[in-house]
């Protein structure tokens, strides 16, 4: 039996990177998994290796820049697995990039919309749900972007991880009583597809890796880690935090 038996989770951005770590964890460790993406392929092959781990796993496509894409997964979870126990809302994108006055109001509003306001989408559908679960965790991934530190170049997805980071402490004030914790996640430079498009030359790489206390980047495993933790019984009397899993970046000036 697993740290997370019993409990059904969301998972959003799960065909890659952090999302698709995390839900394969999430399986191992006893959960039921509804993992969401734009890319079907993709959640085929991971409901697939959940499946043939001995997990369960069902696949919902879509961008959940929709807010009939949040619904229809909390209502997969509920009919499928009987409930909703955790959502791990991790989608999201670099978006627009570069300086400010070149930045579009088509990207900027992109960028917020896939990385905030679909938050805000995932939480209204999921939080009645996770209210009825008794003792419940709901997580977004920010960002030490914008939270902790500016990077140039970075307006609009700064905006919108630090847009999370106060929406999941409003939550936490507003849910935790009624057994919801609910916490912000704080990766820092991951070795993934988005990390890849950010540091796209092996300059920008060892620049990102340099600025990091340990000087390399995450593995998306190590994030799902810190995910799992926040996702279960282990973070009781963790809410309204912003939880830092960053290499140091967030404290180094070496």
């Amino acid at each position: 039996m697993g740290i997370l038996a019993n409990k059904t989770a969301i998972v959003t951005g799960a065909s890659s990177g952090i999302g698709y770590e995390a839900a394969k964890l999430f399986a191992s460790e006893g959960a039921n998994v509804v993992v969401v993406a734009r890319r079907g392929e993709k959640l085929d092959r991971l409901v697939s290796e959940i499946v043939a781990a001995g997990g369960k796993a069902i696949a919902l496509v879509g961008d959940v820049k929709n807010e009939s894409v949040a619904k229809k997964a909390v209502e997969l979870a509920k009919e499928h697995f009987g409930g909703l126990d955790i959502a791990f809302n991790n989608a999201g994108t670099l978006g627009a990039m570069g300086d400010l006055a070149d930045v579009t109001a088509e990207g900027w509003k992109d960028t917020i919309d896939t990385n905030l306001t679909s938050a805000f989408f995932c939480a209204k559908h999921q939080l009645p749900a996770l209210v009825k679960s008794g003792s419940a965790s709901l997580i977004f991934t920010s960002s030490f972007v914008g939270h902790s530190i500016g990077l140039p170049g970075m307006a609009a997805y700064a905006t919108s991880k630090a847009g999370l980071v106060g929406l999941a402490r409003t939550l936490a004030a507003e849910y935790s009583a009624k057994g919801v914790r609910v916490n912000a996640l704080m990766p820092g430079g991951t070795d993934t597809e988005m990390g890849e498009a950010a540091t796209s030359s092996p300059e920008a790489r060892a620049f990102v890796e340099g600025i990091h206390a340990m000087k390399r980047l995450a593995l998306p495993g190590e994030i799902a880690k810190a995910a799992l933790f926040l996702a279960s019984d282990a973070s009781s009397f963790v809410t309204g935090s912003t939880f830092f899993v960053d290499g140091g970046v967030t404290m180094t000036k070496t």
